[in-house]
């Protein structure tokens, strides 16, 4: 599990990911998948911008806010550590490692829509390990109906 942030015309996103792939070794890239219905794609959709956040187990409150509150009722920035990073997208100061990464492509593949993303920069700040999966969150309640 990832949470994915971004900005664009002074609106800032982040979200719970699941669906989320290294896709290219050289050239680098990574592809992530964002639904259609998230508050997070509506800014995604025009950004240039995204920045790939991992967890681990610690980090499942962090996970919880991304993944089981929208955008669209609440600014969830303002219940984490963060800062602004390239294009303003937030940064997750709690996050163990990320990246970001300019916006290549979109690809609609039904309910979710790929980005596709060549990486620009990444921060190590402490192992990524034990990582969060899906069994980990899958209690969750969504911030959307799926």
């Amino acid at each position: 599990m990832f949470v994915v942030t971004t900005a664009h015309g002074g609106r800032r996103a982040g979200c719970l990911v699941g669906f989320a792939a290294q896709c290219s070794i050289d050239p680098p890239r990574f592809m992530i998948w964002l639904s259609k219905k998230n508050h997070t794609y509506e800014v995604a959709r025009h950004a240039t911008t995204l920045a790939v956040h991992t967890l681990t187990t610690a980090e499942r409150e962090l996970a919880s806010l991304f993944g089981s509150h929208t955008g669209d009722e609440e600014d969830k920035f303002t219940r984490c550590a963060w800062r602004p990073g390239p294009d303003g997208v937030p940064l997750l100061e709690d996050s163990p490692a990320l990246f970001t990464g300019e916006v290549l492509d979109r690809h609609d593949t039904g309910d979710h829509v790929g980005f596709l993303v060549r990486p620009t920069s990444a921060v190590v700040r402490r192992e990524a390990r034990p990582q969060l999966t899906f069994q980990d969150v899958r209690d969750f309640e969504p911030g959307h109906a799926a």
